[in-house]
């Protein structure tokens, strides 16, 4: 095999023809339901991670009528090198936001909803009680509706995490992104160890919990086990892991694009460590697939 055929089939980049390998496939977003969503979003003056966070997978959620919402508006405190989100001095907080998103779950007949949110350094709280307050809106607007929660770290903060745990949604979210060594380089302000903390917090108050990582940065097979290892350490018992892709050029390069085998290999290390339910392929998100964690945690619970 030639070296250039040998480093396409091993997932490197090749940086000449800027090409994605040839097992990323996307769901073009059309179809009946596609544009529903989108007018009741833009009408109702909310926000998605799907289109902030240029998601590869909203044509397949949003064909099938589901998305993943942001709150405290669309422009975050935190520059992540890996993430797409507007940055900067965001706007006054919506006082009509979770009545709206309430409203929208409700046109929308979801069954399961997924929650997230800009980090918000600029409030005392990070927007803790914002939060709390949305998803009570939630549950009072759709009874029998079960939600995910991906939240900040709120810088680890206990208080403001009793104010997300009291509100009760059904899993609580919140990623690592990435391995130790990485973290200094791709995460702004965010620290390992407390995200780690966070989790571990949750777990004690009795919440069902759920991280995320991605592949491709740099990363070692060995550094992503020990990932695993220390979110079983802590109580995690749902975890994601996807590919990374570099939304623009002035973001954190991706250096290998990982092949679907290794994700299979990832998704069962992880089931045998643990995790009760392991989300492992290029295309994965945080929330990906979400109302079919919460079943399952609801059977095993």
């Amino acid at each position: 095999m030639k070296e250039e055929d040998l480093m396409q089939e091993q997932g490197r980049i090749d940086k000449r023809k800027g090409r994605l390998p040839s097992w990323f496939r996307m769901e073009r977003a059309s179809g009946e339901a596609y544009p529903k969503l989108k007018n009741l979003v833009e009408k109702s003056g909310l926000h998605t991670i799907c289109t902030s966070g240029n998601c590869p997978n909203i044509g397949e959620c949003w064909n099938a009528g589901t998305a993943t919402f942001m709150i405290l508006g669309d422009i975050c405190t935190r520059s992540c090198k890996f993430c797409s989100v507007k940055t900067g001095k965001p706007l006054s907080i919506d006082k009509n936001e979770a009545k709206k998103l309430a409203n929208a779950i409700r046109i929308m007949k979801l069954k399961h909803a997924v929650i997230t949110s800009v980090d918000r350094d600029d409030l005392e709280d990070g927007g803790s009680a914002f939060w709390a307050e949305v998803i009570r809106a939630i549950k009072e607007t759709n009874p029998g509706v079960t939600m995910e929660t991906l939240i900040p770290d709120f810088d680890g903060k206990k208080k403001n995490l009793d104010k997300i745990v009291e509100a009760g949604p059904e899993v609580i979210s919140h990623n690592l992104e990435t391995v130790p060594r990485l973290t200094p380089q791709i995460r702004s302000k965010a620290r390992y160890e407390r995200s780690l903390g966070v989790l571990e917090y949750l777990h004690l108050q009795g919440c069902t919990t759920k991280s995320g990582i991605m592949l491709g940065l740099g990363e070692t097979e060995e550094e992503i086990l020990e990932t695993m290892d220390d979110l079983r350490k802590v109580g995690c018992e749902i975890l994601t892991i996807g590919q990374y892709l570099s939304p623009t050029k002035s973001h954190y390069p991706v250096r290998k694009y990982i092949h679907p085998d290794q994700f299979e290999k990832y998704r069962l290390a992880g089931l045998q460590k643990g995790f009760t339910h392991v989300e492992s392929s290029p295309l994965v998100r945080s929330s990906y697939h979400a109302e079919k964690h919460v079943k399952r945690e609801l059977v095993n619970k």
